[in-house]
């Protein structure tokens, strides 16, 4: 029978464990406090705030705030996809495309067949890259194509959009298809400027100019000071782009990014555009090709990407949607030996398992956090950056990060504040969610990895980019 102890040596034990709690509080309360205050304003009433702060020393969690409950990541799920791939792949991975052809070449230059336009997956091919191809294919002695020229997407199957994307998102540059075959981001870019005087059409400066879309604009210039009222459609299926509204004197031009359909075919043809440029005629048309290439099929010319710590940091600091979704098919070919979403997130579940991150508790359904329908605890994401910041990789994957107060989504938060430069962390932001995730470097040199999440805000959204921006500063100013 367990004996109980008297009252006097209750009230001993009390009395000597006062200083060391009060102590305890004395060093949380600081944080505890400041970050309340902040969440805890009316403004966020109805919202819900996830957040999780642990030291990389000791792995102590220092605030902790809903940390277990799942909830909507946005960009910042594109984390694990890119720790995943950097994970697989090493940071030196370089993604070839290819010319290739099964045809024979005759004593005049002529490539009797058709010819394949292969694609293995490079998120960033520009056109810089389709120019070094066709040079290279000139200077081999080519000088025509008697046959097709065939966009080949064959690595990649399945969706070419997220699961539960939403419509409104599949005509802008950021809903992009997925192909293993792009160019160009599988979008285009309309630069809309006002005319001389009000009542004057727009001017739009399309790039990359191409026969592949068109664009039909009944914008018309505006007075000075009344405002942008542009909108801009797209059928889905086809690539006619129509411009409408209006668009004031004075105003600086305004980008707008327009994502195209069906990208092998998109990338085809300007690739047969830039050849008939440099005076190599193709005569059977353009086509694309998901099945395997023919036999025998040899490469005529090459393109090898920028090494992949490179392609994160265009995927991470500015939070590149398509970008992010290749690398998720990408890991389903190379690990699974399936280019398809499903394959991808078998890779990357199988990447936390290893990495002592529970794979249990990430509903996956997409790579990039577009969708509505990921889920993700902040415990489990701050898991995750503890195990990247002990990661043989994990200099190249905090590298990608955008730097507050400097580059990529965060260039202009935090400017001036003592998080400026202390802090690498990435954005995610979708309808009624903010959140930031990353690393903080305090004044005291400590290290700290954090999630901060806010759920179903409906108010003004830079309410809640000012108050995470705000707990940053408790951080790194600790």
């Amino acid at each position: 029978m367990r004996r109980l102890a008297s009252p006097s040596a209750l009230l001993l034990a009390l009395a000597l464990a006062v200083p060391s709690a009060a102590k305890e509080r004395s060093g949380s309360s600081g944080l505890q406090g400041a970050i309340d205050r902040v969440v805890g304003r009316p403004v966020f009433a109805g919202a819900f705030w996830g957040i999780e702060v642990r030291s990389l020393k000791s792995g102590k969690v220092l605030y902790a705030r809903n940390a277990e409950k799942d909830m909507k990541p946005a960009s910042t799920l594109k984390l694990v996809t890119t720790a995943a791939a950097l994970d697989a792949f090493g940071p030196d991975l370089r993604l070839r495309t290819t010319l290739e052809t099964a045809a024979r070449r005759d004593a005049m230059g002529r490539i009797l067949g058709d010819v394949y336009l292969v694609g293995r997956g490079d998120p960033e091919m520009m056109s810089a890259g389709f120019q070094e191809m066709a040079e290279a294919l000139k200077a081999s002695g080519a000088r025509r194509i008697e046959g097709r020229l065939v966009g080949h997407e064959g690595l990649f199957r399945g969706d070419r959009r997220g699961s539960d994307w939403a419509w409104g998102d599949l005509v802008w540059r950021y809903g992009a298809e997925v192909s293993a075959l792009s160019f160009n981001d599988n979008a285009a870019t309309l630069t809309v400027s006002a005319g001389e005087r009000a009542g004057d059409p727009v001017m739009v400066e399309r790039s990359p100019e191409t026969a592949y879309y068109r664009v039909v604009s009944t914008a018309t210039t505006s007075p000075a000071g009344s405002g942008s009222d542009l909108a801009l459609e797209r059928d889905f299926g086809g690539n006619v782009i129509r411009l409408g509204g209006t668009f004031p004197v004075g105003e600086e031009p305004e980008e707008l990014g327009v994502a195209l359909e069906d990208p092998a075919r998109y990338a085809a043809t300007v690739f047969a555009e830039i050849l008939e440029a440099k005076g190599i005629h193709v005569t059977g048309g353009i086509s694309t090709s998901s099945e395997p290439l023919p036999a025998g099929a040899r490469v005529l010319a090459a393109h090898d990407s920028a090494p992949l710590a490179e392609i994160l940091k265009g995927i991470n600091k500015p939070s590149q949607n398509l970008r992010t979704e290749i690398l998720l098919r990408l890991l389903g070919a190379r690990v699974k030996g399936a280019g398809t979403v499903e394959a991808g997130h078998a890779a990357v579940l199988e990447f936390l398992r290893r990495v002592g991150v529970s794979p249990q508790a990430w509903a996956l359904q997409d790579g990039s956090g577009l969708s509505r329908s990921d889920l993700v605890s902040p415990h489990e994401m701050v898991s995750l950056l503890a195990a990247m910041d002990r990661h043989r990789y994990g200099a190249a994957f905090k590298d990608s990060l955008p730097i507050a107060g400097v580059d990529g989504t965060l260039e202009h938060r935090m400017r001036g504040t003592t998080a400026q430069g202390r802090v690498v962390a990435k954005t995610g932001t979708i309808r009624h969610v903010n959140a930031l995730d990353g690393y903080a470097s305090t004044r005291a040199g400590e290290r700290l990895a954090f999630a901060i999440v806010v759920n179903h805000y409906t108010g003004d959204a830079k309410d809640a980019v000012n108050a995470i921006d705000q707990i940053v500063n408790v951080l790194a100013g600790r």
